[in-house]
């Protein structure tokens, strides 16, 4: 790769994977901040390779226009999650809640097949209108002809193709590619690119790229991975957005029906957090393999395969009971709505922490991604080719 400076490095390609979440995506900003605390200031951009799904496709191309400068895309970054508000994602008030739930509620009773208005829960404009005016796309070429960056990928799924695919904008030499049910195209990332990716469904309607209306990347993106790799990277770090299980979950008996808020988090859950737990689990069996094969082995078949090292950050709380400390800090009438579903309950909490837009939940979540990272330092300076930390730059980043 090539640095910002000028200068060449011969270390690996390090991709970054910034997964799916909706508003847990504030842990990720926690853990880039105590990242680039570690590096030397002025700090080069130590992930080429950045990849993001939904809400992480948002941080991704932050980090993407700005990775000239490092830390400085880390302090914007979090200048917004620890200061957002639901009203910036979506709309909060009553007048604009009950008009899209008017329009969302007869659109059910339409027999036009030629109505292109979007149905939706809630009404994402506002997110929009905050994109557009936080993010210079054009850095992102800017970034790539500097060499402080090979590539960028947000990943969104199509409702017509039912394929996962990944849009990306990188260097000379990245190419297309093409598996089962996924492809890479390569396109200028947009504003439209990262609505698409966030775009839960039913919560937030599609939105419309070339011929195709596309929603939330997270759905069936089977192999989150996988676009790093096809783009460059030569290891990936990941960061995830749940605490990673330790024990296998308790039967217990239920006494009740599970309200709706439940079921939707679980549903949340099989979207931002089933598959990647099931793509680590295929690429460390697929290096296990690979070391029962001798090399040589390998270069007479002319074998493209090759050990992929691998590192992920996740929570070591559960944010699901960090959202229930915070959920009287919403509006009014968001409290009303999802007190309905069950969401402000124990038993909802999952689906509330993937909606809570809000400074003190979002903040609390930079500062667990931050502490989580801090206790892994020397680990992840190993791992990203940093053999010496700096002294005295963790608290000033």
């Amino acid at each position: 790769m090539t640095k910002s400076n000028g200068t060449t490095s011969s270390l690996p390609k390090v991709g970054l994977v910034l997964t799916g979440g909706g508003a847990r995506a504030a842990y990720q900003v926690g853990v880039l901040r105590a990242i680039a605390g570690m590096l030397p200031n002025p700090a080069h951009n130590p992930f080429p390779v950045i990849c993001g799904t939904s809400a992480g496709a948002i941080n991704a191309t932050s980090l993407a226009v700005s990775a000239n400068h490092f830390g400085e895309a880390v302090r914007q970054l979090e200048a917004v999650w620890s200061n957002f508000h639901v009203n910036q994602i979506h709309r909060s008030d009553l007048v604009g809640v009950l008009n899209n739930s008017a329009r969302c509620f007869f659109s059910l009773f339409s027999n036009d097949p030629d109505n292109q208005q979007a149905v939706s829960l809630l009404d994402n404009s506002p997110l929009e209108v905050l994109l557009k005016h936080r993010i210079p796309f054009r850095g992102i070429s800017r970034s790539i002809h500097s060499g402080a960056l090979h590539a960028l990928g947000i990943t969104a799924w199509g409702y017509t193709s039912g394929q996962s695919v990944t849009f990306y904008q990188g260097a000379s030499g990245v190419m297309p590619w093409k598996r089962a049910q996924r492809i890479g195209i390569a396109v200028p990332i947009g504003v439209n690119h990262l609505i698409a990716s966030a775009s839960i469904p039913f919560i937030f309607p599609a939105t419309k790229l070339n011929r195709e209306y596309f929603g939330d990347g997270s759905m069936r993106q089977m192999a989150p991975i996988s676009p790093a790799l096809h783009l460059g990277a030569e290891k990936v770090l990941i960061i995830g957005v749940h605490k990673a299980a330790t024990t296998t979950a308790n039967r217990i008996k239920v006494t009740g029906y599970p309200p709706l808020a439940q079921i939707a988090g679980h549903v949340m859950n099989s979207i931002f957090v089933d598959s990647l737990d099931v793509d680590l689990e295929r690429l460390q069996r697929i290096n296990k393999t690979l070391k029962l094969i001798p090399p040589e082995t390998l270069r007479e078949n002319n074998s493209l395969l090759r050990p992929i090292a691998s590192m992920i950050i996740s929570p070591s709380q559960e944010i699901n009971e960090i959202a229930l400390q915070h959920a009287q800090t919403l509006p009014p009438v968001m409290r009303f709505l999802y007190r309905a579903v069950g969401a402000m309950g124990p038993r909802g909490s999952t689906l509330l922490s993937y909606v809570l837009f809000e400074a003190p939940f979002c903040q609390a979540l930079i500062d667990l991604g931050y502490h989580d990272t801090v206790q892994r330092k020397e680990e992840i300076l190993q791992f990203i080719g940093i053999k010496e930390a700096p002294i005295n730059v963790l608290s000033d980043y």
